[in-house]
Order: C-alpha cells, then sequence, then structure tokens
C-alpha cells in the first residue's frame, strides 16, 4: 500500500510526538530517584533577634551553606555554624552574602545561627541555601557499576544538570531583583520625601515674601 506524502508526514509527525512522550515520560521517572537532602528558606530576621536551625547529618559528609541579606539594613548579618559538640565552624559578623563549604566529620545535629542582634530598629529578609550529601545518579546503574549509557539516559542526564544549572541562576537573579527593588523603593521614597519638603518650604517662602512685600508697601502708603 502506497501513503501518499501527506499521509506521511502525518506519520512521521505522530511517531516523533510519540517518541516525546516517552523521553518525558522517562525523565520524570528518572528525576523521581533524586535524593538530594536540601532545604531553600527566606525569612524575616527582626531587630535584636536570633533564628537557629538544626539540621542532622551523618559523618563524612560534604555540606555547602550559602546565604544573602536580600532587605533590610545595611544587608548584613552575623553568621555562625557549630557541629554537635559545640565546634565553631564558621563565624563571620555583618556579612551581606557568602558561601561555606565544609565537611561533616561527626554524627549529629549541626546549628545554623543567624544573627540581628547588633541591630536596634531594621529587620531583614533572610535567603539561605544547604546542601549536604550527594545526589544519586539518576539511573540505578550510573556509579554502582561501569555501564554504558543509552542516548536517552546520556541526554536525560544533561538535561537534569543543564535545569539545575538554570535553577541555580533564576535564584541569583531573583535574589539580585529583590535587593535592587528595595533599594529603588527605598530611594523613591526617600526622593518623594525630599520633594514634599522642597515644595512646602517653597511655599513658606514664598507666603513670606507675599507678606513682607504687603508690609513694605503698606507702611509706604501710611507715610504718604
Amino acid at each position: 500500500m502506497i501513503l501518499s506524502q501527506s499521509a506521511k508526514a502525518v506519520w512521521l509527525g505522530l511517531a516523533a510526538a510519540n517518541k516525546m512522550e516517552q523521553f518525558l515520560f522517562v525523565l520524570f521517572i528518572a528525576s523521581s530517584f533524586i535524593t538530594v537532602h536540601s532545604v531553600e528558606l527566606t525569612f524575616e530576621l527582626e531587630d535584636n533577634a536570633r533564628e537557629c536551625f538544626h539540621e542532622t547529618i551523618v559523618n563524612k559528609t560534604k555540606c555547602t551553606l550559602e546565604f544573602q541579606v536580600v532587605t533590610g539594613g545595611h544587608y548584613d548579618v552575623d553568621v555562625i555554624v557549630k557541629d554537635p559538640h559545640g565546634k565553631i565552624l564558621y563565624d563571620e559578623k555583618k556579612k551581606q552574602y557568602d558561601s561555606v563549604n565544609f565537611d561533616a566529620e561527626v554524627l549529629g545535629e549541626y546549628v545554623f545561627c543567624y544573627s540581628n542582634e547588633f541591630s536596634s530598629f531594621s529587620h531583614k529578609t533572610i535567603y539561605f541555601d544547604f546542601n549536604h550529601g550527594n545526589e544519586d545518579p539518576l539511573t540505578p546503574g550510573i556509579g554502582s557499576q561501569h555501564t554504558a549509557l543509552t542516548q536517552i539516559e546520556t541526554s536525560s542526564v544533561q538535561i537534569h544538570e543543564s535545569l539545575n544549572v538554570i535553577i541555580d541562576y533564576q535564584t541569583h537573579h531573583r535574589l539580585r531583583e529583590a535587593t535592587s527593588r528595595d533599594n529603588a523603593e527605598y530611594l523613591n521614597e526617600r526622593v518623594q520625601y525630599w520633594s514634599i519638603g522642597q515644595a512646602v518650604i517653597i511655599l513658606i517662602v514664598s507666603l513670606v515674601q507675599v507678606f513682607v512685600l504687603k508690609n513694605f508697601f503698606a507702611e509706604k502708603r501710611d507715610r504718604i
């Protein structure tokens, strides 16, 4: 049976669509096996306040902590990280942002504290992202034994890595946008107040000038 050109085009289109659906389905199933431990949070830190977060980590685990002050004050915060024995792993004062890498040497509860106790009138918005442990491979065979990847598995791994990079870029751009917006709103508020003050001063000076000139001509009229 000979198919027409239009029928062939339709059949090829359906076949390509089915392959794409199968690829997306495999990618979705593969992404469900990701068990990397990650905590991403944005919270409000009041003035003269201190917030601590606790996370249980197994020993010999690589950890990464990133934080940034999004809004408030001079965009600075005190940060301290302690292990279960109270050993200080990281201690910095009045930092705007930073990235910390360390290895968990002991099993237990690690503490991450953010302090705004040095500020008595400005509350702040803090963002932090904490990751620990290794990300499991998308396919069960990767890592446990040397196996050749199929083309669809290789594409899935590449897409997954690219998506992680895109997510990181989006997060940093959102933080930068939030900080820039806060600065713009602060400057706009100051400009509005200054403009209102200037308008009031001009109005007062105009009224004073009118009053002085009126009295000046009134005195001239009395002398005449």
